[in-house]
């Protein structure tokens, strides 16, 4: 089964901040991947347990109602404990700055990125906005139950 291109695909505008800074892209294409991966822009060192910012070099300008999702990469966490304190971390539709991306070493010794290495994913996400109704809350099975309410 070959790959073809989704006609209905969403465009949003990006700038690269810098010629070298590299375009999110799907590694398996948008019919097999959520997210879009992000590359460093930047050489960076990864001390553990200190989060920092790594640089994309690039800004994206998203429609109203959606937002881009930040998350960790599944192989740098399992391989090496890299993540995203904040995942998801959302970039809002009206932030026009450079994407950088906040990562920490949970292992026990650095990490090196480099300029180019694929550090993040990108899921865009549609959102509702929200009124709040002050009220009585209706009744649930669940209820006030939080926290292990539902067992083992």
């Amino acid at each position: 089964m070959g790959t073809t291109l989704l006609s209905d695909a969403m465009k949003i505008r990006i700038k690269r901040l810098s010629e070298a800074a590299f375009l999110p892209e799907y590694a398996h294409g948008p019919e097999e991947d959520a997210g879009l991966d992000l590359r460093a822009m930047e050489a960076a060192t990864l001390a553990p347990g200190v989060p920092r910012t790594v640089a994309t070099g690039i800004a994206i300008e998203l429609p109203p109602g959606y937002e881009a999702q930040l998350r960790p990469r599944s192989g740098l966490a399992l391989k090496h404990a890299i993540t995203l304190p904040n995942s998801p971390a959302t970039i809002d539709p009206g932030y026009r700055g450079e994407i950088r991306v906040i990562l920490l070493n949970m292992g026990k010794t650095a990490y090196e990125i480099q300029a180019g290495d694929r550090i993040a994913q990108m899921v865009i996400a549609r959102y509702e906005k929200v009124e709040w109704e002050e009220g009585e809350l209706g009744d649930s099975a669940r209820g006030a139950g939080g926290f292990g309410s539902s067992g083992r």
